[in-house]
């Protein structure tokens, strides 16, 4: 996982990185004057892409959490994310969260016997996945 922007670790522990974080601060600061995501970068001296100032528009960790200290309060996240959401429902930008299917493992698979016939464990592997007829559903 690559450390936020604004951050640098020492001793193992994350740290503010003053410059980097002013920066963000002023990147929260430009958007919220009216500044367009790559606008709000550029006017920090950044050449970010759109998603990229995104996602530290977005970014919790920027509030801090048990590993990073806080570069932005609570008040200017919020404000950030309801301007976000402002302009996003301007522009027709609102969708509806897909819904997230749940992933179960099949546990439950018929095959034959299988007996060893390889020595090379991935090859045996490989025979062994080969023989599943179907999976059992319940």
């Amino acid at each position: 996982m690559a450390i936020p922007y604004g951050y640098k670790i020492e001793k193992g522990k994350a740290v503010i990185d003053e410059v980097h974080a002013e920066r963000v601060r002023m990147i929260f600061k430009g958007y919220l004057s009216g500044l367009a995501y790559v606008a709000a970068a550029e006017a920090v001296g950044l050449k970010l892409s759109h998603p990229s100032v995104k996602r530290i528009l977005q970014n919790k960790r920027y509030l801090g959490d048990k590993y990073y200290p806080a570069i932005i309060d609570q008040e200017t996240f919020d404000r950030a994310e309801a301007e976000r959401f402002k302009r996003q429902r301007k522009m027709g930008r609102i969708f509806a969260d897909k819904p997230v299917e749940e992933c179960k493992p099949a546990t439950k698979f018929i095959m034959p016997k299988a007996g060893k016939i390889f020595i090379d464990p991935f090859k045996q592997a490989e025979y062994v996945y080969s023989l599943i007829e179907s999976e059992v559903e319940k």
